[in-house]
C-alpha cells in the first residue's frame, strides 16, 4: 500500500474523481482526433487539465505536452504509412521547429501573452479569410518553389512556427498546414501529413524542457497519452481516406474556434 501511494505522488491522480478522469480521457481523445486532422487540439485539452483541482497553469502546459507527443507521434506514423509524406522536407522542417520552439520558450519569459494575443488573432483571421475565397488552394500539390527556394522557404516556416509554438501554442498545427499551402504550394493533406512530424519536434522540445523542471503530473499525462494515441490514429486515417476537402472544411471549424477563444481571453482577460 505503501508502495502504491509512493507511486501515485506526483502522478497527478491521487485522490482524482472518476468524473473528473473521464473528462480528460474524452478531451484528450477528442484533442487527438482534431490535431492529427489540422491541429488545435489543445483548444480541448488544456482547459480539460485546468479544471483538475490543484493543478497550475505550468502543470497543465507540461502535462498537455506529455499527452500531445503520443498523439502526433502515432498520427505523424500512420500518415507516413498511408500518404507517404516528402520526408526531405518535413525533417528538416521539424529539427529547425526544434530550435524555434526552445527559442520562443526563452521569448515566452520576456513576452507577456497580452502583448502577442492580437497579433494571432490578426493572422488567424487573414489565415481564415484566405481559405474561404480561394477555395482551390489546397486541393492539389502545385509547388511554388524548387531546389533551394524550396527548403530555404520550408525552414524559415518550420523555425517562425516552432516559435510560435514554444511561445504560445494554439493553432500550430494549423498554422503550419496553411503555410505549407499558402507558401509552399501543397495541397491539405501533403500539408498536414508533414505538419504532424514538425509538430512533434514541437512538442518533443518544450517537453524537453519541461521534464526536469518537475512541472510534469506524469500520471495525468499517461492516461491523456493514450487517450491522445487513440484520437490520433482515428483522425490520421480518416483524413487520409477523406482527403484535403474534408482537411479544408475541418480546417476553417478549428480556426473559427481558436479566433473566438483567443478574442474572448483579450476581450475577458482572467484576474
Amino acid at each position: 500500500m505503501l508502495e502504491a501511494a509512493g507511486l501515485l505522488e506526483g502522478s497527478g491522480l491521487q485522490g482524482m474523481q472518476a468524473g473528473t478522469l473521464v473528462l480528460i480521457v474524452l478531451a484528450g481523445f477528442a484533442a487527438g482526433w482534431v490535431d492529427a486532422v489540422v491541429g488545435g487540439g489543445g483548444l480541448l485539452q488544456l482547459p480539460a487539465l485546468l479544471l483538475v483541482p490543484g493543478m497550475s497553469p505550468v502543470q497543465a502546459l507540461a502535462t498537455n505536452k506529455m499527452g500531445s507527443i503520443f498523439g502526433t507521434t502515432t498520427s505523424a506514423v500512420t500518415y507516413y504509412r498511408r500518404a507517404h509524406p516528402d520526408l526531405k522536407t518535413a525533417i528538416p522542417m521539424a529539427l529547425v521547429a526544434l530550435v524555434g520552439s526552445f527559442c520562443g520558450a526563452i521569448l515566452a519569459t520576456m513576452l507577456p501573452a497580452e502583448v502577442i494575443k492580437p497579433v494571432i488573432i490578426a493572422a488567424l483571421i487573414a489565415v481564415g479569410l484566405f481559405t474561404v475565397f480561394r477555395p482551390t488552394a489546397g486541393e492539389l500539390t502545385k509547388l511554388r518553389y524548387t531546389g533551394r527556394q524550396h527548403y530555404a522557404v520550408a525552414l524559415a516556416i518550420g523555425f517562425v512556427i516552432g516559435g510560435y509554438d514554444g511561445l504560445i501554442g494554439p493553432g500550430t498545427g494549423s498554422f503550419l498546414i496553411i503555410a505549407m499551402v499558402a507558401l509552399l504550394g501543397y495541397n491539405f493533406l501533403a500539408a498536414s501529413a508533414k505538419a504532424k512530424i514538425v509538430n512533434m519536434a514541437t512538442n518533443l522540445g518544450a517537453l524537453a524542457f519541461f521534464l526536469p523542471s518537475g512541472h510534469l503530473l506524469w500520471g495525468i499525462g499517461l492516461v491523456l497519452g493514450v487517450a491522445n494515441m487513440c484520437g490520433g490514429y482515428l483522425g490520421a486515417r480518416m483524413a487520409v481516406s477523406k482527403g484535403s476537402r474534408f482537411i479544408r472544411i475541418v480546417f476553417l471549424s478549428v480556426v473559427g474556434a481558436l479566433i473566438l477563444k483567443l478574442g474572448y481571453d483579450v476581450l475577458f482577460p482572467a484576474p
